[in-house]
């Protein structure tokens, strides 16, 4: 288990990041569309992942909004946003917010994302919900990439995340 914090208060999460170089774990998540979107689906792109515990905390729509521009520098990944917001929720943000270069993908259907991934928060006020964390799948399916916000009201170091997609 990794430990973040929310707003100083310690929280446990479900495990750890995947390791860079590790196959990334497939996943089922869910677009506006309500399609299923699996790992395999973005096979041969580098794929991005945004995770975030919910869209309607301001540090996640800034998240959200932010890797909109950055995805703007960057036509060859893919950017996602995932969280556990319903994706008609998903669509209304990105509507209002003018958010058009990311993918929004839902964790609606099961928790087994977060298990996977490592960030499920297992208790505390958040339970249930993702904890902060971007995580960089090559086109071959392999980490690349991960970072895990160590405070789930802090937004995600893009400074370090931009070094990454330049290498």
């Amino acid at each position: 288990m990794a430990t973040v914090t929310l707003k100083g208060t310690p929280c446990q999460t479900s495990g750890e990041l995947p390791g860079v170089g590790s196959a990334a774990p497939d996943f089922r998540l869910v677009d506006g569309e309500l399609q299923d979107h699996r790992l395999g689906d973005y096979s041969g792109r580098t794929l991005l992942l945004n995770i975030v515990p919910s869209l309607d905390t301001g540090v996640c729509a800034a998240s959200a909004k932010r890797f909109d521009e950055i995805a703007q520098a960057h036509p060859a990944v893919t950017f996602a946003t995932v969280s556990a917001d319903l994706p008609f929720a998903q669509q209304r943000f990105c509507g209002a917010e003018g958010v058009g270069n990311v993918v929004m993908l839902s964790t609606m259907r099961g928790q087994a994302f977060g298990r996977d991934y490592g960030v499920r928060i297992e208790q505390g006020p958040m339970e249930g919900l993702c904890a902060r964390a971007v995580v960089i799948i090559d086109g071959s399916g392999q980490v690349a990439y991960t970072q895990l916000v160590p405070e789930i009201a802090q937004e995600p170091d893009y400074d370090d995340v931009q070094r990454a997609l330049a290498s």
